[in-house]
């Protein structure tokens, strides 16, 4: 039996083709993708294009429709979402709490990819990487998982504390849910930097007290507004090469830079030792995925808090038009989350 998949070969050629659909083993789940999201990364062609061709995709949910023999947690009809990559829990990142850092969680993967009708689920992603979707929640929202999964691990890693105030650089779906993330935790002024004018009116129904273009005097404005101040707290959600420098001036002293968004493979980041970390304190941190437990939160918190999920997906697109989905994402301009239904 054969299934279709949106094969990648690069940004600009996506192809829908046929390919047999994966058999299961005994510890294993085969599930029917009913929605899986375009993310950022997977337009970022100087790293996938290395790969090509495969198969992309990893915000997926859907039904399971085949259990292996010995899976005792989840039954045909189950809706459930899967992380793509999870970690072995036992070595020294894991017990260390850099899941992302491990091993195991950066070889592992599902198979084909999201954007296929079926995919196989390994027994290890089925042990600690899979979790029923509750059932408020729709297949498109329960997707944001991941991303939003990766958004609670970077506001654990960076601390932010209730009245804090954050510089978020970039409004796509990852500076929009680091914007509402920051808003539903707490945050106190939140200020948006976005060239795009349709993003900069979704920073602020998101969350955002302003948004504003990168080519005005963001320190003068933050100081305007945040009682002299700097911001306590800056989340690089763009990987455009300036900000990644100029984030540096714009964060307080004691403060902290997020590093959450791939460059390309070349941008570096001139960092003054004396005037950053000797005398001002300033923090900089990373934050790469998430692990399953950051997938967990994000389910729970979709479905227990106010998060207005549902409003940031612009488009819904059949498998056979992926290739549109990666030329909106690429694009970057009217567009927010790209949810692709395989089903249809």
């Amino acid at each position: 039996m054969n299934m279709r998949v949106a094969m990648y070969y690069s940004n600009h050629d996506i192809r829908v083709e046929e390919m047999p659909v994966p058999i299961i083993g005994p510890d294993e789940l085969l599930m029917r993708t009913e929605a899986s999201g375009i993310c950022g990364s997977d337009v970022l062609e100087w790293y996938r294009i290395k790969k090509a061709p495969l198969v992309l995709g990893h915000e997926v949910a859907g039904q399971v429709v085949k259990i292996g023999e010995k899976v005792t947690r989840f039954k045909v009809g189950d809706r459930i979402v899967a992380n793509h990559h999870v970690p072995c829990n036992t070595c020294s990142f894991c017990l260390t709490g850099h899941h992302t850092a491990c091993n195991t969680l950066r070889s592992t993967n599902f198979e084909p990819g999201g954007f296929s009708e079926y995919i196989r689920i390994p027994a290890i992603n089925v042990d600690r990487g899979t979790f029923l979707i509750p059932n408020e929640l729709t297949y498109e929202q329960a997707t944001f998982h991941e991303p939003l999964g990766c958004v609670i691990r970077a506001n654990r890693m960076a601390g932010l504390k209730p009245g804090q105030s954050v510089l978020v650089l970039g409004s796509g779906i990852a500076g929009l849910l680091n914007i509402h993330f920051a808003r539903q935790a707490g945050a106190g002024l939140i200020l948006a930097v976005e060239p795009v004018s349709y993003r900069q009116k979704a920073a602020l129904k998101f969350g955002a007290n302003e948004a504003i273009s990168p080519g005005e005097d963001i320190p003068e404005l933050l100081r305007k507004i945040n009682r002299g101040r700097l911001a306590d707290m800056v989340f690089i959600s763009t990987g455009a090469e300036e900000p990644q420098s100029q984030a540096l001036k714009w964060v307080e002293r004691g403060g902290t830079v997020v590093y959450f968004a791939p460059t390309a493979s070349d941008v570096k980041v001139p960092v003054s030792v004396n005037e950053l970390f000797f005398r001002n304190d300033i923090n900089l941190t990373t934050s790469y995925g998430c692990a399953p437990y950051d997938s967990y939160l994000a389910l729970e918190l979709m479905h227990w808090s106010k998060l207005k999920i549902k409003e940031m997906i612009t488009h819904r697109l059949p498998l056979v038009e992926t290739s549109k989905g990666f030329q909106m994402v690429a694009a970057a301009e009217d567009s927010l989350k790209v949810i692709i239904e395989p089903q249809k």
